[in-house]
């Protein structure tokens, strides 16, 4: 049987709404991040079950989206945004001119997104030992999603750091 993955980005934060690429640093959702948070619930009422990066705005986000509905709520470090280092907290402008640069090499003092890779797939085979036949929703970051399109769909990760990011209510994978 097959895992129905369903991948969310984390809900708007302050940093996002200020220009900020917050890496490693928790981060918090903003007035618009927690109304779509709650929308995120709404929408995703039928999962099994939800993971979640670590990082405090994922965390926020699945909280406010699942508070008092049941859904089991599994924090996993293995789904944290990649850790830009000396570049976390700094300009998203400033970083998006270098993410190109990170595919293989880590960021100073952090990771590279190969590395986002290597953790994500560890991820995937965990929930599909776990998980066949049900509906599991990840709540991360956007290289978690590249990640995920690079794995299951085999996007190039060159062409994903550099593509504009376009939110949209979710992504679905099956693994199988």
């Amino acid at each position: 049987m097959a895992v129905k993955l369903v991948y969310e980005t984390h809900s708007i934060t302050v940093d996002n709404e200020t220009g900020i690429s917050t890496g490693w640093l928790p981060g918090e959702l903003s007035a618009r991040g927690r109304e779509a948070a709650v929308e995120l619930g709404v929408r995703r009422r039928e999962v099994d079950v939800v993971y979640v990066s670590d990082l405090r705005r994922a965390v926020q986000t699945a909280e406010i989206a699942f508070a008092g509905n049941g859904k089991e709520i599994r924090l996993d470090r293995r789904l944290r945004e990649c850790d830009y280092g000396i570049y976390n907290g700094r300009p998203a402008s400033e970083v998006a001119a270098l993410r190109a640069r990170h595919v293989d090499t880590p960021w100073p003092g952090g990771q590279s997104y190969r590395q986002v890779v290597v953790e994500t797939a560890a991820f995937l085979r965990d929930v599909m030992a776990e998980w066949q036949g049900r509906v599991v929703l990840v709540v991360a970051h956007s290289a978690n999603r590249w990640a995920l399109q690079h794995l299951l769909e085999g996007t190039p990760l060159e062409e994903l750091v550099d593509a504009p990011f376009e939110w949209r209510p979710g992504w679905e994978f099956c693994l199988a």
